[in-house]
């Protein structure tokens, strides 16, 4: 039997083999990690679905694959999938396996067209017929033109459910945002074709990496989706660090760091809690907005790889130490390419701080689907008028950037005074052990 690459969660459907742990002749058990794979920023084992003696093995490090893509046989064992209606696409597509592999690997995404009949390994629960899917659900396809034989169903024996058709149009909204830049990154691609760097002198042509490759992806659909403003402030933490170091001590006995991250943190939530628009975002047709009632903040974290935004969940019911802790932990965890695809999910807002490497100002991007991120560049020791004298005081540049669909300069404006009031007037009893 061959083990397949399983649905990796909503909007994923395609990844990169980092590891292969297997080889042919090897015992596997079910659930054993099989293969490691690259999705998004994220890298995660993939088990065996079932038990066996691997008789061949399909994928190689640096293989792209796509859902349903084989990745190993098995001979023998137990515990093959059990959904029937899965089984009569697998064993009609094992006559001919190679067109199968080859068109995962250059087409992840569904075919932009819902009208054309979708290939067998692409369809639904069933080859041919009826999908699987309520009456209620295959009306509402219906309505929109689409072919629900084509959308893969998630649930049990295939069936397919809401989630998934609002997938498959996400995927096709996608396809088409695609199809509309096309004619420009072909240009793109003829000018770069067209210039031999390598005439002038030496050259190292390296392949962008799976991380590199998605980080270029998504700052490219935010450039072109985000009609972004930045706004530029500066903030006196000549207090913070004067608390920081009076409690440094004490938060190391508890086996923790206590950087200025963690106060940015609080003072963000703060602000956030003011100005919920900031932690808002656009539904998919832009049609909505979705202002949420929880505050999970995205910590850009700068690695060898390239940057990695992991997300602290419920920073406003956490404690100064639980949130240094957590800091720690995630910046630790990027670092180590450990972090999870839950891991990278759910932000509502986004910190990134530079000032540990230096710099100013700058200018970030949205991190879609959010609609505002915070930049935090080196502070630096000026001359501030107070109390009728200048004072040595410590100023950290903030730079706010932010969705102009949905923010206003004013809001913007109102949040960026509230969180400079939040930094400059921390209350000390939140660092308190």
């Amino acid at each position: 039997m061959d083990v397949k690459l399983p649905k990796l969660g909503e909007g994923a459907d395609s990844g990169v083999v980092v590891s292969v742990f297997v080889k042919e002749g090897d015992a596997v058990s079910k659930d054993q990690p099989i293969i490691e794979l690259e999705n998004e920023k994220a890298v995660a084992s993939i088990p065996s679905t079932a038990a066996g003696t691997v008789t061949a093995v399909h994928v190689k490090p640096g293989d792209k694959v796509s859902v349903g893509q084989r990745l190993i046989t098995l001979a023998g064992g137990e515990g093959a999938p059990t959904p029937a209606p899965a089984a009569p696409a697998a064993n009609k597509a094992a006559p001919a396996p190679k067109p199968v592999p080859t068109k995962a690997a250059a087409e992840p995404e569904p075919e932009p067209s819902a009208d054309e009949a979708p290939p067998p390994e692409e369809g639904g629960s069933e080859s041919s017929g009826a999908a699987a899917a309520s009456p209620s659900l295959r009306s509402l396809a219906r309505q929109l033109g689409i072919d629900l034989r084509k959308i893969r169903g998630s649930e049990r024996g295939g069936r397919i459910v809401m989630a998934d058709l609002r997938a498959y149009i996400q995927r096709l909204e996608r396809l088409a945002a695609k199809a509309t830049a096309a004619p420009v990154g072909a240009r793109e691609k003829a000018v770069r074709e067209t210039i031999d760097f390598a005439k002038w002198g030496p050259v190292t042509v390296k392949p962008l990496s799976p991380l590199r490759q998605t980080i270029a992806r998504r700052m490219s659909e935010s450039w072109n989706a985000v009609p972004r403003v930045t706004q530029f402030d500066e903030a006196d933490v000549t207090g913070l660090m004067a608390l920081r170091k009076k409690y440094l001590a004490a938060y190391e006995q508890r086996g923790t760091k206590l950087t200025l991250t963690g106060f940015l943190v609080k003072a963000v939530v703060n602000a956030l809690q003011k100005h919920p628009l900031l932690n808002a975002s656009l539904d998919a047709a832009e049609e909505n907005l979705v202002i949420k009632s929880y505050y999970h903040l995205g910590i850009a974290v700068d690695t060898d790889a390239g940057l990695i935004v992991p997300v602290i969940r419920d920073a406003d019911k956490k404690s100064l130490v639980e949130l240094s802790r957590e800091l720690e932990e995630l910046a630790r965890k990027a670092r180590e390419r450990k972090v999870t695809a839950d891991d990278l999910k759910g932000g509502t807002f986004t910190i990134s701080n530079q000032g540990g490497i230096g710099g100013a100002h700058f200018t970030p991007i949205v991190n879609v689907p959010e609609v505002a991120i915070l930049g935090i560049g080196r502070g630096a020791v000026k001359p501030v008028w107070r109390n009728n004298q200048f004072e040595p005081r410590t100023l950290v540049p903030l730079a706010l950037s932010y969705d102009h669909r949905v923010i206003d300069g004013g809001s913007a404006a109102r949040f960026s005074v509230d969180l400079v009031q939040a930094i400059e007037n921390f209350d000390e009893a939140l660092v308190k052990l």
